[in-house]
């Protein structure tokens, strides 16, 4: 592994390889004037890339996955002078109709779409609606997918592209608290309601993750806009860090995905 990457520490084989082709990328884009893709990744998996092009210093990347706000993405990066668009992404969104009394769920289209021979990293996020569906893929998946015309006993009819006025818009709960800091075990506690104690416990388990990394110490101070989860209680993010208060306290407002 390059020296500049030295501080991710030990990866296992598989964030291992997505290193070692991103960190070879940005060299070959700047060389070559290529663009390149990844396949879609998870969060864990972009925020390795985001952590890999800060080491490098390398800006001309982006991440995409079909709409605004998708959970899995790819990763573009682009050369110099090349317009960094969403049009540029092999992203193809497939949806299918079928009946509305006909209940289909996000397993049964992914259930089903493996059995093609599909790779997962070649699907990225599958939002099913009443009577409609949407998956979005890599181009060269799309002519399988599109061959589906059944999802389990339930006919589908399936057609390229999608009304994205359609997409579910993401709903939050929002909660207030006043914390001594933004140490990660005093949000986590803010949170999900528990002792210090306890929060920091629970992250040294390593039931908590901060920017879809774990290991994170219970220390780690959390900036505006921090992404957290805690197993069995769900995922936040830190919304707003207001001023110290008289007493030296800090009004912190959390967002909880519902």
């Amino acid at each position: 592994m390059r020296k500049e990457l030295a501080f991710l520490g030990e990866l296992d084989d598989e964030d291992s390889v997505l290193v070692s082709k991103v960190a070879e990328w940005t060299e070959l884009s700047t060389q070559k004037y290529i663009n390149k893709f990844t396949m879609f990744l998870n969060e864990h998996q972009r925020a390795l890339c985001e952590s890999v092009f800060s080491a490098l210093c390398f800006d001309r990347f982006r991440f995409f996955g079909g709409f605004d706000g998708a959970s899995r993405t790819l990763c573009g990066i682009f050369a110099p002078y090349q317009e960094q668009s969403d049009e540029a992404f092999p992203i193809q969104a497939v949806s299918f109709s079928f009946r509305s009394s006909d209940k289909l769920t996000h397993r049964d289209f992914l259930g089903c779409i493996m059995s093609l021979g599909i790779s997962r990293e070649t699907v990225g996020d599958i939002i099913v609606g009443d009577g409609f569906a949407v998956v979005f893929v890599t181009g060269v998946a799309a002519d399988l997918v599109m061959s589906l015309e059944k999802v389990g006993r339930v006919g589908v009819k399936a057609s390229l592209g999608f009304d994205f006025s359609l997409l579910p818009q993401q709903e939050f709960s929002e909660q207030e608290a006043y914390v001594s800091s933004t140490r990660f075990d005093a949000v986590v506690s803010a949170a999900v309601h528990l002792s210090r104690e306890k929060a920091a416990l629970l992250i040294k388990r390593g039931l908590c993750e901060l920017n879809y990394t774990s290991g994170i110490s219970p220390d780690k101070k959390l900036e505006e806009g921090d992404v957290f989860s805690v197993r069995g209680y769900g995922k936040f993010f830190l919304s707003s860090i207001g001023e110290p208060t008289r007493k030296d306290r800090l009004h912190i407002v959390i967002m909880k995905y519902l």
